[in-house]
């Protein structure tokens, strides 16, 4: 049952940051460029971005021992049922409101030895995180901005063991946690051409997470008014525990979006 144990515990904390992995148009490469098409003074862009990260680190579930992980992307895709991620923001002179939405489901079955306790245990995990947030440009010009940021991040997890066979045939156990932190930092874009321009960005917080924090950088190419792509690498950490529910670890790899501008 240690294996299983330590499944779930991986399992959860892959999930909370597969993406998952990951990440809002604070925390993504997927900035707008500096031109944009502008509507009555505002301007608009949604983000679907993909985050190939992997993670390391320490969890725990059921009141259970944390354990120790290490995990890269390619072990978290064959568990992966299902993710979804963008970002989507409105701009209007140097004020900006964003939102970030993931969603990510992973799910793993696998025999016992023996099958007398149970014949199959399945772990099925879903994690839902939400970022909304405002944003200034205490700098700016035609090649680009540096912007003051913060935002309230809601994250969501919950992880279900479920038993088949065997004595425990039926046995259902869930574990979840819902928390939120508050975080605050910079976000900075430089276009070096017309087509070309940089970004990056670097957030901190804490609030039901005891650290949240979040830095990326990368580098965009603009194909039209409408359409332009970013490739770039990200990082995020996350400290929480509560109720015997642990997530200490820390998620990174490359990130890559399309950024649609209408």
């Amino acid at each position: 049952m240690k294996l299983f144990n330590t499944l779930a515990s991986a399992l959860a904390a892959g999930l909370l940051f597969a993406s998952p992995v990951s990440a809002a148009d604070i925390t993504s490469p997927m900035a707008p460029e500096l031109k944009q098409i502008e509507k009555d003074g505002w301007t608009f862009a949604v983000s679907p971005y993909f985050w190939a990260a992997g993670m390391s680190g320490d969890t725990g579930l059921f009141g259970l021992p944390t354990v120790h992980m290490d995990m890269k992307f390619g072990d978290i895709l064959k568990e992966l049922d299902f993710a979804a991620m963008a970002i989507g923001e409105a701009r209007y002179d140097r004020y900006s409101i964003f939102t970030d939405i993931m969603y990510t489901k992973i799910s793993s079955g696998r025999g016992t030895p023996r099958g007398i306790i149970a014949d199959n245990v399945s772990v099925t995990s879903e994690t839902f995180a939400g970022l909304v947030g405002a944003g200034y440009s205490v700098l700016q010009s035609e090649r680009g901005n540096l912007d003051l940021v913060a935002g309230l991040r809601v994250w969501n997890a919950s992880t279900e063991i479920a038993f088949s066979g065997g004595i425990l045939d039926g046995v259902k156990r869930e574990d979840s946690a819902t928390w939120v932190d508050g975080l605050g930092g910079i976000r900075a874009k430089y276009s070096i051409t017309d087509k070309v321009y940089f970004t990056g960005w670097g957030l901190v917080g804490g609030g039901g997470a005891d650290v949240d924090w979040d830095v990326a950088g990368g580098i965009g190419y603009s194909f039209n008014e409408k359409v332009s792509a970013v490739a770039g690498y990200r990082a995020l950490g996350v400290d929480y525990s509560n109720d015997g529910f642990v997530m200490n670890v820390v998620e990174q790899g490359p990130i890559f979006g399309v950024v649609l501008h209408f």
